[in-house]
């Protein structure tokens, strides 16, 4: 016969097991649909530090509610995000530039923020230049510390800093080409530079991928004011880095084509060194990691990689426009390295399994 108090440990022990049973099954059966995160949030960053996820998205020309440039989410399981505020103290001469696509690192216990700041996105005469703001910690406020000047180029935009193995730091970002040299087309490409002590460039850029493949075009027969009007018979665009080391090789991701249509997505070149050569055999047809499906998912892309909250799944953030195409939106999806290289599990549109 049980004694009262080996009945009550034996209830106890019951009701815990029940307990834990049933977060086991609400974990696993619960969801998430795109977006996870209904609001404006183009060109998405998501940096987790500690158990917590900071997402930070361009504001353009606006101000979030407490009057600071780009907006700020944060999370603890990449589904259930939180508005928390703006993440970029506005700078001297911040009235009337756009602010675009930040991107967040830690270094030696600082939080160092790349963006770019100019004109606007069609038809504008002014440039894009890349800056640097720092803070001690990870939500802000950022204060703007310095530019990262490319002399070569008048409109810089979507910095990256990757570290690589040996802790040297790297800044890849978009730049334009106005030649057609060795059979590649005008338009935005991508480069990188050795970074001096996070806040400047070495110097010592090299160009990771040019546009020569006919879905990246952004527009025909575009007339540019940045440069003197020229019209280019075609302007293409590859935008949006973001670079991942997996199994040896270092793997740049992009997005090409115009953000407005549904060419828009996301493809990838490989290097065997951090500085390349990059090359992309394959992508001749189309984006292959991420792009649109007709009627459902429009201009996916501009995306950032994190881990699962497990540490065990990587995911992409990226944004796609509504149904409206008013605003675009933020998204995830699972990344899986096959046999013919990384490719999402989307864009989805439908419920999907939650991150654990």
């Amino acid at each position: 016969m049980l004694s009262r108090r080996h009945f009550l440990q034996q209830s106890a022990a019951g009701l815990v097991a029940l307990a834990l049973a049933h977060q086991q099954v609400m974990g696993a059966a619960r969801t998430y649909t795109n977006p996870v995160y209904s609001g404006s949030f183009p060109d998405p960053f998501v940096l987790r530090h500690g158990k917590r996820y900071y997402a930070f998205g361009t504001t353009g020309q606006s101000r979030t509610s407490d009057g600071r440039i780009f907006s700020l989410l944060t999370s603890e399981n990449l589904i259930d995000w939180q508005p928390t505020g703006g993440a970029l103290l506005p700078p001297p001469e911040a009235e009337g530039a756009d602010f675009w696509a930040p991107e967040v690192v830690e270094h030696a216990g600082t939080f160092y923020m790349y963006y770019s700041k100019g004109g606007g996105a069609i038809a504008s005469s002014v440039g894009h230049r890349l800056y640097v703001a720092t803070s001690q910690k990870p939500e802000g406020p950022y204060q703007q510390v310095a530019m990262l000047d490319v002399p070569e180029s008048k409109f810089t935009i979507d910095a990256h800093a990757f570290r690589d193995t040996d802790g040297q730091w790297y800044l890849f970002y978009a730049r334009d080409f106005t030649d057609t040299d060795n059979g590649y087309r005008p338009g935005t490409g991508l480069a990188v530079d050795r970074l001096v002590g996070m806040t400047k460039l070495a110097g010592e850029s090299r160009t990771v991928m040019r546009a020569r493949h006919d879905w990246t075009v952004f527009e025909k027969n575009r007339t540019m004011p940045l440069y003197d009007n020229r019209t280019f018979a075609e302007w293409h665009t590859l935008e949006g880095p973001f670079v991942r080391r997996h199994k040896g090789k270092y793997y740049c991701f992009y997005s090409g084509a115009n953000f407005l249509t549904d060419r828009y997505g996301v493809d990838y070149c490989v290097a065997d060194t951090i500085m390349g050569p990059y090359q992309d055999t394959g992508s001749d047809k189309g984006a292959r990691v991420l792009h649109s499906i007709p009627g459902k998912v429009r201009g996916p892309g501009h995306h950032s990689h994190t881990m699962s909250p497990n540490g065990r799944t990587e995911y992409l953030v990226y944004h796609a426009w509504n149904e409206g195409m008013t605003e675009r939106q933020l998204c995830i999806d699972k990344l899986l390295w096959t046999d013919q290289g990384p490719r999402c599990q989307g864009p989805t549109y439908t419920p999907q399994p939650a991150p654990r």
